[in-house]
């Protein structure tokens, strides 16, 4: 089954996509929720449609939703930020948590690329999450930015000419560069104490491998970094696809015992 779910925060809709596995009504399922990358939605390029679907043939139910400036939730991207990202995720985890088929002792993450970032921070901030997977994570963000450049380009320079930097069509303010910039990516992330599952490809060259290493400094044991060969960020083939979605389901089935 597959429906639509609108959250409610801070005055905003935040919109989603829910997929429910086939079965008795009264079942209450495991759960992943999804969290888009950067300017991106619910959809995502390494596709999180298929990876839903995958998971409902499997016995896990997820939820996709749109961060608030992005997709077809409500906002302007001029006001994100990714504090308020964390907080949107954490109120949307909560509410899910108590949606009638779903296990709330089983709630698994999906974070792709700068959404990873924000779920790897709100899983060791918000209580319950039994799992979690990170798709190509932007540690590099921070860095990046915090050196007052994106993808080449000047920030100051280019949001004092403009009132904001030119993300792919998305106007991106000063206020996002400051919360960026100031992330501690891996001090709010090493709290995290349940499984976590990395996947990166070794041809990203938007999220350079060097950075997502250094998570299992700080997550230990816990803590498995999967790299596959010739993938770049997007996950752009149908075999390197087809890898981490396999990869995920396994990771999910082992932790999520559905």
């Amino acid at each position: 089954m597959i429906r639509h779910h609108d959250f409610r925060y801070t005055g905003m809709t935040l919109r989603s996509t829910v997929h429910i596995p086939e079965g008795p009504t009264a079942t209450r399922w495991p759960t992943v929720v999804f969290v888009h990358g950067f300017t991106s939605n619910r959809i995502e390029l390494p596709n999180f449609v298929a990876m839903s679907r995958l998971l409902a043939v499997h016995g896990i139910a997820s939820v996709r939703f749109d961060l608030s400036g992005h997709g077809e939730s409500d906002g302007d991207f001029f006001d994100v930020t990714i504090t308020g990202e964390i907080a949107e995720t954490r109120a949307v985890l909560q509410t899910v948590r108590t949606f009638d088929f779903v296990d709330p002792d089983r709630i698994g993450l999906v974070g792709m690329s700068m959404g990873g970032v924000v779920a790897g921070i709100t899983a060791a901030e918000e209580p319950g999450i039994g799992a979690l997977c990170l798709w190509s994570p932007a540690a590099v963000a921070p860095f990046e930015i915090g050196g007052g450049h994106l993808r080449g380009r000047s920030l100051a320079a280019e949001i004092e000419q403009k009132g904001y930097f030119d993300a792919d069509g998305h106007r991106m303010s000063s206020a996002l560069v400051a919360d960026i910039a100031g992330l501690d990516v891996y001090g709010r992330s090493a709290a995290y104490r349940g499984p976590v599952h990395l996947l990166h490809g070794d041809k990203d060259d938007i999220a350079p491998l060097s950075y997502v290493r250094r998570y299992l400094d700080h997550y230990g044991d816990n803590a498995a970094l999967e790299v596959v060969e010739g993938a770049d960020h997007a996950w752009g083939t149908v075999p390197h696809r087809t890898t981490l979605h396999q990869s995920t389901l396994r990771f999910f089935r082992r932790h999520l015992k559905p």
